[in-house]
């Protein structure tokens, strides 16, 4: 008799209550934080460091092969297109949804004028659009791959993709060992995952310690309007898109993401867990080629979970300053808040650097941020989340859509 082999979400799983359950049994502990940041926190960075190893490869090689096998520059140029409208236009819902929510919430008193004196936070250095936009393309082919910048990392594997498609026959070579590297590491990615459980465990543990019910008891209602909104987006806006447009039931979809969602969660890095979301994706019917690109993609521009945050947080900071924001100015942190998303780096604490700038749109003070930043891992958990699901949504779309496409194409021609 054939033994019942579990799924790796199962084991995931275990590994988030496992990671729980030692976290509850080290908060008593007067060493328990050092303990779980001495101890336990390497393990978890050691995963984390490996599947950020893996990333760079998996993001240059699987974007290069993905333009290759798609044959077509103009074709590239249609997958692109509906992504990045897809990405943009699920952003902003994700703002509204979050300011209409915050306002509930402040019309309900959960949010309220807060002691702010004393408060300190210095805010990031800013950049021009101009300048974000230059520092999309690389000026060195090495710099990008070594310093992750994904953006250019991404633009480097197309200029690769589009550079062996021109080149033809003579590109066949460069074209076989783009897809030799490209499988390599895809069976070092399954490798790597197969440790997740441990590094789930690791990861969640010193959060749980450091992050007990008397620090987040004063902020509890900013959190559960944030978690609010990350579901309600996820269920109303990625179920709704999936089953229409995909063509994938949406209980389907969240259970084929399980373990990627799981992963996203402990990890709150949306870089780090895209080795999961794209075999996610696939075994949920993503063509390779399109989750290729699409996910990477996403991964660096598409932070719908971040846009809710950022919404939830810029109401809840001016309450506590006594600010009250008016439509035009909530409609500068839909616009703020809907392009800053491009160029972030999907690492966490990222969303924090966002949530500066979308405050300075509307002379909300930056100082605010302290109210939020000793919980912004537990906010972070949840945005990694949302942002994952959405990308791994996209994906499974434009494949159905380039599909229908090419089915369209070849029934004219018959």
């Amino acid at each position: 008799m054939k033994q019942k082999k579990f799924p790796l979400a199962f084991w995931i799983f275990i590994g988030l209550l496992v990671g729980i359950v030692g976290g509850l049994v080290l908060m008593p502990l007067s060493n328990g934080l050092d303990i779980a940041n001495g101890y336990i926190k390497p393990f978890g960075t050691i995963f984390l460091n490996l599947l950020k190893f893996v990333v760079v490869p998996i993001v240059l090689f699987s974007i290069a092969s993905g333009v290759i096998s798609m044959q077509d520059i103009s074709r590239v140029g249609s997958v692109g297109g509906k992504t990045v409208v897809y990405y943009m236009c699920t952003t902003a819902f994700a703002v509204f949804l979050a300011l209409v929510l915050a306002s509930i919430a402040k019309s309900m008193g959960l949010f309220v004028p807060l002691q702010t004196s004393g408060l300190e936070f210095t805010p990031p250095e800013g950049q021009s659009l101009m300048t974000t936009i230059v520092n999309i393309f690389p000026s060195n082919a090495l710099a990008p791959l070594v310093n992750a910048s994904m953006l250019q990392v991404i633009v480097i594997s197309l200029l690769l993709g589009f550079g062996i498609l021109l080149a033809g026959e003579k590109g066949l070579v460069a074209a076989q060992l783009v897809d030799s590297f490209n499988e390599v590491f895809m069976k070092i990615m399954d490798l790597i995952i197969k440790l997740s459980p441990i590094g789930v465990a690791c990861l969640i543990c010193p959060v749980i310690v450091e992050n007990g019910p008397s620090i987040i008891k004063d902020l509890v209602a900013v959190l559960a309007v944030a978690y609010v909104g990350y579901i309600l987006h996820a269920l109303l806006v990625y179920s709704l898109t999936v089953k229409a447009m995909g063509g994938v039931s949406p209980i389907q979809f969240f259970k084929g993401m399980a373990p990627a969602i799981m992963m996203a969660f402990s990890s709150a890095s949306s870089v780090g867990t895209l080795p999961f979301t794209l075999e996610c994706s696939e075994r949920l019917g993503a063509r390779r080629e399109v989750a290729s690109f699409v996910l990477p993609l996403g991964a660096t521009i598409n932070m719908d979970g971040t846009a809710i945050y950022q919404g939830v947080c810029a109401v809840f900071i001016a309450t506590a300053f006594g600010i009250n924001l008016s439509i035009g100015q909530m409609l500068t942190i839909v616009l703020t808040a809907t392009l800053a998303s491009i160029g972030t780096a999907g690492v966490p604490g990222a969303g924090m650097v966002m949530l500066a700038m979308v405050l300075q749109s509307v002379n909300i003070p930056v100082e605010g941020i302290a109210l939020v930043a000793g919980i912004d891992r537990i906010f972070d958990m949840g945005r990694t989340t949302v942002n994952i699901t959405g990308d791994a949504a996209c994906a499974v779309i434009i494949s159905k859509l380039e599909d229908k496409k090419a089915a369209r194409t070849k029934a004219a021609r018959t």
